[in-house]
């Protein structure tokens, strides 16, 4: 590690209140540091410098990369953006978070796939192609599901579904885009649930999300409230997050009659809402953990 650090954030907009957390406390440690977003980067083959933004090199240049929020694109950009991504990983470059945690956590499916296999409680999902085996799991599921898009976050395009013949439209819609109908049974947890903020092997702080609806995304309107988690709950959100490959994670809680289940590992993750409640400065706990895992 050189002796005077200098970190890449890679972030869709600098001026974000999570990057800017991060830059704060990047400035309180004395690292320097340069927030850039992917479509500067040039990426090179077979001569160098192999990534570059403008005039800095990225693997000479930066001793760590934090990313934030990558940005939408289409399919071939976010590929594109993902090969970056593992290149550097496996040209030496320090990553927060790794680009196989960012990739498993896109994927809706994929990452309730690796929490059911790691033994992590799930609402019971079932995710298919066809219509007509979609209608039957709406039954299966007790006529009370909740449809997602695989790819998605902050709860956009979520659609709570108790009807059979709105079901019916909204499947076949869904098939007719040529999209996966992704669905889960609706879990009751009295308009809140847990988030839990995982850096490493431990949970450095949590609140409870209040919302007037079922939806409890904070950036549609729901409340942060201070929530010291249980043990228990502690376990299960750092096992969420290692399951999925995740150095920092939002964890996201339900309370079920039939115990907690994990329902989203942000690799991620926003802290604007959780900050509000913690006396623990989380992107100061992010640059120390990024900091002792670059001494290691």
């Amino acid at each position: 590690m050189r002796s005077v650090l200098k970190f890449g954030i890679m972030t869709r907009n600098p001026e974000a209140w999570s990057s800017t957390q991060v830059r704060e406390a990047l400035t309180q440690r004395g690292i320097s540091y340069e927030c850039f977003t992917f479509p500067k980067i040039v990426a090179r083959l077979a001569y160098k410098p192999y990534f570059k933004i403008n005039s800095t090199n990225i693997l000479e240049d930066f001793d760590a990369l934090i990313i934030r929020p990558i940005g939408r694109g289409s399919l071939e950009e976010l590929v594109f953006r993902m090969d970056m991504l593992y290149k550097l990983e496996r040209k030496g470059l320090y990553m927060v978070n790794p680009p196989n945690a960012i990739e498993h956590c896109v994927d809706k499916y994929d990452i309730l796939a690796l929490l059911e296999d790691s033994n992590v409680p799930v609402p019971r999902t079932l995710a298919t192609e066809s219509v007509n085996e979609a209608i039957a799991a709406f039954n299966e599921l007790g006529g009370d599901i909740v449809v997602k898009p695989v790819f998605g976050s902050r709860g956009q395009g979520v659609t709570r579904i108790n009807d059979i013949d709105v079901a019916d439209t909204i499947f076949k819609a869904i098939a007719f885009h040529h999209g996966v109908i992704y669905m889960q049974e609706f879990v009751q947890h009295g308009f809140s649930d847990i988030r839990a903020f995982v850096i490493g092997d431990r949970v450095v702080a949590s609140m409870r999300r209040i919302a007037t609806s079922w939806k409890t995304n904070y950036s549609r309107g729901a409340r942060p409230a201070p929530e010291k988690i249980s043990k228990e709950f502690e376990d299960l959100a750092i096992k969420a997050a290692k399951a999925v490959g995740c150095k920092i994670a939002g964890i996201d809680i339900l309370e079920s009659s039939n115990g907690p289940r994990i329902v989203d590992v942000n690799s991620q993750p926003g802290w604007k809402g959780l900050q509000m409640v913690t006396s623990i400065n989380i992107a100061e706990e992010i640059v120390n953990f990024v900091l002792k895992e670059l001494r290691q």
